[in-house]
């Protein structure tokens, strides 16, 4: 039987999709019952009217990550473990979520997978968990280093990788992957999703920064490749496409067909802005849109290489172009 965590989530509810066209027995990890609806209707947004047969193929299994008394029932008869679940925020307020759900999490997984007879955990981490430089292709090789500008995201996916690696030194088979930008189907008030209903929305300005983005189809597909593969103890880029956040904003406002974004803006003005609004979305109790690391994130100029997947796994990834009219034709509401 395969262990799927995070099965409410993009990545996961995208790898179920795949694992069941395949799979015969799949236990998936839920937190939340409600989440599973969100799981449900990307079944049915692929799979049609063959949705139930492949559903049917799924056990869920409600678990705390951090309960591992619980956990250790969820390991019973499991061959092979997929770690997707994760906690994604750029607020500094965060931190302490990022670095339970991200690092303790992942330390609890990797140790019940040594404690049974696991024969490999695939684990979904993060290109915020890689080093590099900017303006220059970023590898598997770069190390990760701490800056000021360094957001807590990335210290937490950074020390839930090392978790990892330690097990890898304990004995444990195991493939990461490092996805960039995710994106696909799903509820725009999510995670990096809230890129097209900001954008849908209409804008004006634009940041100047680049990054790289990939569709969760792919990120699901390349993770089972990985999987069934004689591949361990190696870490994968997963990127579809490097381009300008621009490019990125451009490309979903045409789909979308909404105006374009046509100044860029500086990241003095925005963060001029950001403190400017701050004691307003405090006063009504919200989030700011515009967190200190989300603003640096957007200013980066990030590319990534995908040349040791390429090399490692047979795999054609999405353009940029499919990934957002995919994007938008499977929005969940």
């Amino acid at each position: 039987m395969i262990l799927v965590t995070g099965g409410t989530g993009l990545v996961g509810s995208h790898l179920l999709v795949e694992l069941s066209k395949e799979s015969e027995s799949i236990r998936a990890i839920y937190r939340t019952k409600n989440k599973i609806d969100f799981t449900q209707q990307i079944f049915q947004y692929y799979l049609g009217d063959r949705w139930e047969h492949h559903w049917g193929k799924i056990e869920w299994f409600e678990a705390n990550l951090l309960d591992i008394e619980r956990l250790k029932i969820a390991f019973i008869g499991i061959k092979n473990v997929y770690h997707t679940a994760g906690f994604v925020s750029f607020h500094s307020e965060d931190f302490k979520q990022c670095i339970i759900h991200n690092r303790y999490c992942t330390a609890n997984i990797v140790n019940l997978c040594l404690a049974n007879p696991i024969e490999k955990l695939a684990y979904v981490s993060s290109t915020a968990a890689v080093g590099g430089e900017e303006n220059t292709p970023i590898t598997e090789a770069d190390k990760w280093k701490k800056t000021p500008q360094t957001s807590g995201y990335s210290i937490s996916k950074y020390l839930a990788e090392k978790e990892v690696w330690r097990g890898i030194e304990e004995g444990l088979n195991a493939v990461i992957i490092n996805p960039c930008v995710i994106l696909g189907p799903g509820n725009w008030n999510d995670s990096s999703l809230t890129i097209f209903k900001t954008t849908t929305k209409g804008l004006r300005y634009y940041p100047t920064g680049s990054n790289a983005t990939v569709d969760a189809r792919d990120v699901a597909i390349c993770l089972i490749k990985l999987m069934q593969s004689t591949l361990i103890n190696e870490r994968f880029l997963c990127i579809g496409s490097n381009q300008s956040i621009q490019q990125l904003l451009n490309t979903i406002s045409d789909q979308a067909s909404v105006k374009r974004p046509i100044e860029s803006i500086s990241k003095k003005v925005v963060r001029l802005l950001s403190v400017v609004f701050y004691p307003i979305f405090k006063l009504i109790g919200k989030k700011p849109l515009l967190s200190k690391d989300a603003i640096n994130s957007a200013y980066k100029k990030l590319s990534y290489s995908i040349e040791k997947l390429n090399g490692a796994i047979n795999h054609s990834f999405y353009t940029l172009e499919e990934t957002i009219e995919n994007s938008i034709r499977g929005r969940i509401q």
